[in-house]
Parts: structure tokens; C-alpha cells; sequence
């Protein structure tokens, strides 16, 4: 379906989902907001998309919340309710790319800035401009991180550097990011659209089930007991094996040739 501020290309198996309200940087719209679950629904069960892009139009990647949408209100003394945007808006975002079966890349090619770098951290590998800035802005107007960063921030820098970073708003721009982890690569501004699509093509030429398993076994196992983990481990693997691409890949060793993964 056409979309007002986003835009989905597809090339092969590889789907890249364009955040298009430049003018803002992107910021997350109502309009966008709807529009982006929307998007990334359909995309989670699309059996011929084994990888997901998500980046920004112009010099954004996201800006995050569009708080012009607050501005009548909060002029006239009122009060926003965020409750509703979250469960409801951003919230859903988060689940249907954590609990996406294929992989999901941020292409972060410029601003990510509160609920806009929680999207980001939300996706499986952070792919950086060396144009791009990224800030946990909430402070900044009075607010809490929220839209899944309380969550991932401190499990991919570090309780500490979450902390300093959601308390100071401070910006900091790729080459920190990657120093602390917070990206996984930084490329050349010019390069970013070729080095995301390269690397989403290679992941989705493996076996994405297999991915998609492995997302949901790190994510379930990092609050259990050892033993409980375990026990985990087994019943995901043993999903795993009646995957038709673990036979296709048991069955490419043995007779010592490149396996033909599909996803399956």
C-alpha cells in the first residue's frame, strides 16, 4: 500500500523501510508512527523477505517523538498522556522488530535522538554514518527514556554508560557510538545505503530461521538461571533441527558444497 512518510523498496530477499518525514528529521508522526507498524507487520510475515533496512530520508535517521503535535495542547496548559502513544504507537514497533523471524539492521545515516535512537537499539545490527550523531534526549525536555531504550540501552553499552548518557543527553557522534557499542560499524556517509544493503543480502542468504530463533533464545535466556537456560537452549534447538534449512546445511557439509538456504 502507498504510505504518506514512508517509503519500502524491495531488492530480492532484502526489504529497506525508509522513515520519510525529512523535513523533521523524521520525527515519529502520528501519520508515521501508524504507518510504520503497519509496514513492519507486513513485512514480519512476508516469507519472501529474509532481511529488513531501516533508515531515514535526508539527514535524518530519526529525531524522535514529533512534539509539534503538543504544542496547542501544552500552550493551553494541558497535559499529554503518553500512555496511549506508547502502548499503542511505539511500543508496537519495538515488539514487531524485536520479534521479527529475519533480521533487522538500523542504517543510522544521521540524527537519532530519543525515541528515535530507541528504535535504533531496539534492531539486531547498528550500521553507522560517520555522519550520524545519537542522544538520549529525553532529559532534555523533562522525560524518562522509554519506547524500549531503559531496556536495551544498558545491555548494549553497559548499566554505567547508559546511565551518563540518559542523564546528560549528551550527544555523541558515530566514531563514540562505536567505541562504546552502541553501533557495530561506522562506514563513509557516501557508502551507508551499499554497505547496509551488502550487509542485509548476506544475512538473508543464510538461514533466517535460524536467526530468528537465535534472537528469541539470547533474549529469553539472558534473565534465567543456568540450568533454566539450558533447558531453553534445548527445546529452541530442537525447533531449530526441523528447520528445512538445518538439513539442507547438514546435508551441504557432508557432500562438501556451498548450502542453498531458503529461509525455511
Amino acid at each position: 500500500m502507498p504510505y504518506q512518510q514512508l517509503l519500502v523498496d524491495r531488492d530480492g530477499a532484502v526489504a529497506t523501510v525508509r522513515l520519510n518525514n525529512p523535513a523533521k528529521l523524521n520525527a515519529l508522526s502520528d501519520t508515521l508512527t501508524r504507518e510504520l507498524v503497519d509496514a513492519l507487520a507486513a513485512l514480519k510475515d512476508d516469507q519472501e523477505v529474509r532481511a529488513v533496512v531501516l533508515t531515514g530520508e535526508g539527514r535524518g535517521f530519526c529525531s524522535g517523538a514529533d512534539l509539534g503535535g503538543m504544542e496547542q495542547e501544552y500552550r493551553g496548559g494541558g497535559r499529554a498522556r503518553p500512555t496511549d502513544l506508547l502502548d499503542d504507537g511505539y511500543a508496537k514497533i519495538v515488539r514487531l522488530i524485536v520479534d521479527s523471524p529475519k533480521p533487522v539492521i538500523a542504517a543510522v545515516n544521521g540524527v537519532a535522538a530519543g525515541a528515535g535512537l530507541s528504535l535504533a537499539l531496539a534492531c539486531d545490527l547498528r550500521v553507522a554514518s560517520a555522519a550520524a550523531t545519537f542522544s538520549m534526549a529525553f532529559v532534555r525536555i523533562g522525560l524518562v527514556p522509554d519506547s524500549g531504550a531503559s531496556y536495551f540501552l544498558p545491555r548494549i553499552v553497559g548499566a554505567a554508560t547508559a546511565l551518563e548518557l540518559s542523564i546528560t543527553g549528551e550527544r555523541i557522534d558515530a566514531e563514540r557510538a562505536l567505541s562504546i557499542g552502541l553501533v557495530s560499524r561506522v562506514v563513509p556517509a557516501e557508502s551507508m545505503p551499499n554497505e547496509a544493503a551488502t550487509l542485509a543480502a548476506e544475512l538473508a542468504a543464510l538461514p533466517t530461521r535460524a536467526i530468528g530463533l537465535t534472537k528469541q533464545l539470547l533474549r529469553d535466556a539472558a534473565s534465567l538461571p543456568l540450568d533454566e537456560a539450558l533447558a531453553l537452549e534445548s527445546r529452541v534447538q530442537d525447533e531449530a533441527t526441523r528447520t528445512d534449512d538445518h538439513r539442507e546445511g547438514v546435508l551441504a557439509f557432508l557432500d562438501k558444497r556451498t548450502p542453498e538456504f531458503r529461509g525455511r
